[in-house]
């Protein structure tokens, strides 16, 4: 590894961009690892990202450590590492006997200076937003959330953030979407309709998808409001309605169901709803959930439940958990996901379902789901909707 040692020490230095490490040896551990340059309170850091599945861990060194973590690597974990500068391109090979080759490239380093690379270090470079800053978007501005000249205020910048992260989840499942029809999308406790405006804006104008959208929630006068707001932009299949979750009937097919922050048990309705519907597709990210924090009761785990803000976050974990299990055996491919740091809301759980039609009932996966509803002596809502009655008409 010397020659590799040395390739490092000489290349990790002024202008030094990235590395690339890939081709694992292994199938479990880390599949790649990326490196690059950070400016940490003045001081130069090297941030090594490790992808494990669907994680990302990262950790900053110092170089000479880093040389050595990435010389331990190439040994033992993986087979090609390309380095990027703006003074060279090089790329190492591991051959299956352990052989090292490593090629070199000279960049032109012409006009690059210490100048044009530090604002390539920030540790908070600008994100991409879908809805990208600077570019005034018209109920942005009406909500609030832009000033005139398309700058994000202050004061909302996690709400801007917040409809971003959600667009990228929505980005990810459209091949999931029907393609040779109008898509039918329903919003359940829309509120200000920030997200319902993000979706059809998203979809509809800026990637011309067909689409319907309905936005449903209690408030007349928010109703109203938003109702104004879509006739203004002409978005005319944009539509708002004042109504209940539970007792909606406004149509019998839908593609995809969206509920953020719904309160308490009108989030298993608009899970059950979906299901009924054979919607290809769910979005939830719950609120507040006090039906199961007013029941659970453990035996095992009564010394923890006894305080009130652990038996909240406990009820709040269990009901989510249930609720995946419960979409899983309706039919689902169901995660749970990090919808937005925890330093901008607490309530940053997103349950993504997929339909997937070749996904049979594993009895044995509702007996384990079913066997944790009894050890916690609680009935979930959303089990009575899903399984228990057919009168209910969400099985």
């Amino acid at each position: 590894m010397t020659e590799l040692k040395e390739f490092l020490e000489k290349n990790i230095e002024e202008g030094f961009q990235r590395i690339l490490i890939s081709n694992a040896r292994k199938k479990e551990g880390a599949s790649k690892l990326q490196v690059r340059p950070v400016l940490l309170k003045g001081q130069l850091w090297y941030q090594v990202t490790r992808t494990e599945g669907t994680k990302e861990i990262h950790k900053n060194y110092g170089k000479e450590e880093l040389i050595s973590c990435l010389c331990t690597e190439m040994e033992e974990n993986f087979r090609q590492l390309q380095l990027e500068s703006v003074k060279v391109r090089g790329t190492v090979l591991v051959s299956k006997k352990g052989r090292m080759s490593i090629k070199t490239k000279v960049q032109n380093a012409q006009g690059k200076n210490r100048e044009d690379f530090i604002p390539m270090l920030s540790h908070n470079r600008s994100k991409q937003y879908l809805l990208q800053e600077g570019v005034p978007v018209p109920w942005l501005v009406d909500l609030g959330v832009m000033s005139q000249d398309g700058k994000v205020k202050h004061s909302r910048y996690d709400k801007f953030k917040q409809l971003n992260r959600f667009l990228e989840f929505i980005r990810d499942i459209l091949p999931k979407l029907p393609k040779d029809r109008e898509i039918r999308i329903i919003d359940f406790g829309c509120g200000k309709s920030y997200l319902t405006f993000a979706m059809y804006y998203y979809l509809k104008v800026l990637n011309h998808y067909d689409i319907r959208v309905t936005g449903l929630d209690l408030k007349e006068d928010v109703i109203e409001h938003c109702s104004h707001l879509a006739e203004k932009y002409g978005y005319d299949k944009l539509e708002f309605l004042q109504g209940d979750i539970a007792s909606y009937e406004g149509t019998d097919q839908v593609d995809m169901v969206v509920t953020l922050h719904a309160c308490d048990t009108a989030t298993d309705y608009a899970l059950a709803k979906a299901v009924k519907w054979n919607a290809s597709v769910i979005l939830s990210v719950p609120c507040c959930q006090h039906e199961l924090n007013r029941q659970v009761e453990n035996e095992m785990l009564a010394p923890v439940l006894e305080y009130g803000i652990l038996k909240e976050r406990f009820a709040a974990l269990l009901t989510d958990g249930l609720r995946a299990q419960m979409l899983t055996t309706a039919g689902y491919d169901t995660q749970i996901l990090e919808f937005i740091d925890m330093e901008h809301t607490p309530k940053n759980l997103l349950i993504r379902a997929v339909k997937n039609p070749q996904r049979k009932q594993d009895l044995q996966q509702q007996k384990a789901w079913k066997d944790c509803v009894q050890a916690f002596h609680v009935q979930p809502s959303l089990e009575k909707l899903l399984f228990e009655t057919d009168k209910e008409g969400c099985r």
